[in-house]
């Protein structure tokens, strides 16, 4: 279904528009999806990109600063995720040796072991929305969406 359908449209709109649009409501409708896969472990997809970066320290503790930095979503509240992740005891926070005023936060066995149970349900969502795509075309759409970026 094109966009003006999707979005039952009654004026013609232009083709930056219907870009735009469709960039938009693409986002959002592959976005409601990862909420609902995430929804039984009872985080957020924010959180979840945060254990995400956390795994990949490989037991090394990273502070605030560089988590957010690393973030997909840059607008993101790092303290409050972090909080949240500690009442479900999926990170622990210290306060850096060598500097008192840096937080450093490193992923528990908690926390990986929610990863390690998500991760072939993501492998399976990404499939969903790329099957149709083949892998030049994959290429070329991952080229123009970092073209996009590029202002």
């Amino acid at each position: 279904m094109n966009i003006e359908q999707e979005i039952k449209s009654t004026v013609k709109l232009s083709i930056t528009k219907k870009v735009m649009l469709n960039l938009t409501f693409t986002r959002n409708f592959i976005g409601d999806k990862f909420h609902e896969l995430l929804k039984p472990y009872e985080i957020s997809s924010e959180q979840y990109n945060v254990l995400r970066i956390l795994r990949g320290q490989k037991g090394k503790p990273l502070n605030m600063q560089d988590i957010l930095s690393r973030m997909v979503t840059k607008n993101s509240n790092t303290t409050r995720l972090i909080d949240k992740l500690l009442l479900k005891e999926m990170v622990e926070r210290n306060i850096c040796p060598n500097n008192r005023r840096k937080i450093e936060v490193k992923i528990t066995e908690k926390g990986l072991k929610t990863l390690t149970e998500l991760d072939p349900k993501i492998e399976d969502h990404d499939s969903i929305f790329t099957k149709n795509l083949t892998n030049e075309e994959l290429e070329q759409l991952n080229n123009l969406l970092e073209k996009l970026r590029e202002i």
